[in-house]
């Protein structure tokens, strides 16, 4: 479903193609079209206007996700049972790489970098993979430091970081750039979900970063401090996706109780279900900018962070610690 977001209201529906579950669609960046992908081993390309189809491609396998580049010229998906990926072309549904045997077990999610020139994917074996578009070949391997099935992953809008987000009920950042995994791993988020993450998303300038939970949660992360400010509760069973938008004003939830839903993350007071942590190590302060109550980790309390997330945000200099030490094994 195409949907307007200032008015809540559906625009369309595109059904009548796809004969299995929907696993993941994408706007196509300009262009006014959307592809799907689906159980049913089909990749649809929809115009947004007419909800015509475009084109369909036919897969050997189950797809579980896709992903445009950022000029939208291509359109890659990943595959069940062959663990493969599929590079297409955005405008004609034609496949023109096939990449085989790319995982050990199940793809759960493929995003492209922001430059388009490598795909990102995750999967059931716990390892995350870069595949070069130019060489063709894969360019990076990490086995991770997840103890379980890495459900989702996503860039920052400088294809620095990559977030993995775990049913180990964690996210881990890596930087890509200066490769410090290498040594120490990735950096740990803890203490945001009580149940399997399945879902992240960054914003469009990596300060925030947001992430939806199995424990019916969506939680919202301040990438200065690596600590979570809000956890949203209103959903009836698993959030199954999440994204911010452009502004940072509103995130987005999809759950598997069958609804979608829109959180104003400024005015956070008037949402009910907006958890504050005060316990288990969280303290309460109040923003010396704008007045309002916020969370932020006893350990940091020393560090003197006197401003919320969205105050900090609108500073042009501010404090960023860097990421905490691993402990020697």
């Amino acid at each position: 479903m195409l949907w307007n977001a200032e008015r809540c209201a559906a625009l369309r529906v595109f059904d009548g193609v796809h004969m299995s579950a929907v696993s993941e669609c994408v706007l196509v960046p300009g262009k006014n079209s959307m592809v799907s992908v689906s159980w049913d081993k089909t990749m649809v390309c929809w115009d947004l206007e007419t909800g015509q189809t475009l084109w369909t491609s036919s897969c050997a396998g189950l797809l579980t996700s896709c992903s445009t580049s950022c000029d939208g010229r291509l359109v890659v998906c990943s595959a069940d049972m062959e663990n493969a990926l599929y590079v297409t072309e955005a405008t004609s549904g034609e496949t023109i790489h096939h990449v085989r045997d790319h995982h050990k077990s199940t793809i759960t999610r493929c995003r492209f970098d922001p430059q388009g020139q490598h795909v990102a994917s995750v999967s059931a074996d716990r390892t995350i993979k870069l595949w070069d578009l130019v060489a063709l070949k894969t360019t990076m391997c990490i086995s991770s430091n997840h103890n379980n099935v890495i459900s989702s992953c996503c860039f920052t809008g400088d294809g620095r970081l990559l977030c993995t987000s775990s049913w180990d009920k964690s996210l881990q950042l890596w930087d890509l750039l200066s490769g410090s995994f290498r040594s120490r791993g990735g950096v740990a988020l803890h203490r945001g979900h009580a149940g399997s993450v399945s879902a992240c998303s960054f914003s469009g300038d990596g300060e925030l970063l947001v992430s939806g939970s199995y424990d019916k949660t969506v939680a919202l992360w301040d990438m200065s401090t690596l600590s979570h400010t809000l956890i949203l509760k209103g959903h009836n069973d698993w959030v199954t996706d999440v994204s911010i938008s452009a502004d940072k004003k509103w995130v987005a939830s999809a759950s598997k109780d069958g609804t979608m839903r829109l959180w104003n993350t400024e005015n956070v007071e008037e949402i009910p279900e907006a958890v504050e942590k005060r316990r288990g190590g969280m303290g309460i302060h109040k923003c010396e900018q704008c007045g309002k109550a916020f969370s932020v980790p006893r350990l940091e309390t020393s560090q003197l962070v006197s401003k919320c997330v969205f105050c900090r945000l609108k500073t042009p200099e501010r404090y960023r610690p860097q990421p905490p030490p691993l402990s020697s094994m």
